[in-house]
């Protein structure tokens, strides 16, 4: 599945820019960047703008929840709603604080999004049976998309499955962004030079707008769907991380928050990888790394258990636990070791920030689904960042299952795309300056 990218800005009024961007053509190898400009958050390193006037929050103030400081609401719909199908579940996300008591107002908001390639929707069409044609359409779901991101407020966007590059363009152009190339510093990932497969990745170095002492790295990657290709997706994220903590060292130690569909769920050796920094893969199936044969619909919602559990077990038959010389490499990088290790400490921003217990998160605070269509439901996108100098304030909160399952699956009138966008504020912490 390809990924297209680039990097946005929000221009000024009073500042003159360059108003040129690459030509690049229409699909990309890259995954895909926004910038969203305001007066106080970050900044690339030649245009410092004022911020310009957005579109009015219509996500009012609630006082439901003692962690919840605001709500996302999505009331937008485009046409009627097809005639057979149940009317679609108000889409409400509750934003939660972190117990973190930081008094900073250094601030940044990042959102991380798989927004399902039109190409995509079209070539796996068996993947949303339950999905009115009309949701599927791009029109429909571009609309849709655009609106939420612009009514989150985001500093920093990472998409991720993006083929319509300038038809999201001329969107969000007009809701004051702009493409920008003039990063600190930017890297392109292919990591099928490393023969890893087509997927890539992105690393950008950004600087706030106040105070130029302030950096931030933002990785952005789409790794490899196949479950049974476990050594593949070690190898994708063990490089991502690396090359991040390379870059992080030449800014002098920056923070590092990497997002993305990392097709994996909370479950797997590929999440406890990248939570502790390693992993002895000979302890493992290869095909079962990633956790995400345990999700389809019927098994994490308790209906005809008994054939999933006997898919599963198919699966788990055909092999995988035996580990070729080629495979072992690929995973570790190295010919003579069963380890893979990656230089990081992360964290998950949402495992980070306590949510609503059962009806959001699972036993490790991560979300229960990220993405739901008729052959999975779970969770395999995050936004990590590295311990020291970042803190998440505010995650906004996913779907309970029970909303979710009541769309019949991702897309639908109110969300568009298979996947939900996951958003993190985060807080500098004080003492941490560049030197």
């Amino acid at each position: 599945m390809g990924c297209d990218g680039c990097s946005w800005l929000r221009p000024g009024g009073a500042v003159g820019i360059s108003t040129g961007v690459h030509c690049f053509p229409e699909v990309y190898p890259f995954p895909f960047f926004f910038l969203l400009r305001r007066s106080s958050r970050c900044r690339n390193s030649a245009v410092s703008c004022s911020t310009t006037s957005g579109p009015p929050n219509s996500y009012p103030e609630s006082s439901t929840r003692s962690y919840n400081s605001r709500r996302w609401y999505n009331p937008l719909s485009y046409g009627p709603e097809p005639s057979d199908h149940p009317p679609s579940p108000r889409v409400v996300r509750d934003w939660t604080d972190s117990d973190a008591a930081l008094n900073s107002e250094e601030r940044i908001k990042v959102v991380s999004y798989n927004i399902l390639a039109d190409r995509n929707s079209s070539k796996h069409r068996d993947l949303y049976p339950n999905v009115p044609n009309p949701y599927l359409k791009w029109g429909y779901r571009k609309r849709l998309i655009c609106d939420e991101l612009i009514g989150l407020g985001p500093d920093i966007i990472c998409m991720q499955e993006v083929d319509k590059y300038f038809d999201l363009f001329s969107t969000l152009e007009k809701a004051g962004y702009a493409g920008s190339y003039k990063l600190l510093e930017s890297e392109n990932i292919e990591f099928k030079s490393f023969g890893l497969h087509d997927n890539v990745a992105q690393l950008s170095v950004f600087e706030m707008c106040k105070s130029k002492s302030r950096k931030l790295l933002v990785g952005n990657t789409h790794v490899l769907y196949y479950p049974s290709r476990g050594d593949v997706k070690l190898g994708q994220i063990r490089l991502l991380c690396s090359r991040a903590h390379l870059l992080s060292k030449k800014w002098g130690n920056i923070p590092v928050v990497l997002a993305g569909d990392f097709n994996s769920t909370p479950e797997s050796p590929v999440y406890n990888f990248l939570a502790t920094s390693e992993l002895n893969v000979m302890e493992h199936n290869r095909r079962e790394l990633s956790g995400q044969r345990n999700c389809h619909p019927t098994r994490v919602l308790g209906t005809s258990r008994k054939q999933s559990d006997m898919l599963v077990s198919i699966g788990r038959s055909l092999g995988g636990s035996s580990w070729t010389n080629e495979e072992i490499r690929i995973a570790t990088g190295r010919d003579n070791s069963y380890w893979a290790v990656h230089p990081l400490k992360l964290r998950s921003s949402y495992a980070s920030v306590k949510g609503s217990a059962a009806r959001t998160r699972d036993s490790a605070g991560e979300p229960l689904a990220t993405s739901y269509h008729s052959k999975f439901l779970g969770t395999v996108d995050y936004l990590w960042y590295s311990d020291g100098g970042l803190v998440p304030a505010r995650v906004l909160d996913t779907l309970p299952i029970d909303v979710l399952c009541k769309t019949r699956g991702l897309p639908c009138e109110k969300l568009g795309s298979d996947h939900l966008a996951l958003v993190s504020e985060f807080m500098f912490k004080p003492g941490c300056e560049d030197i």
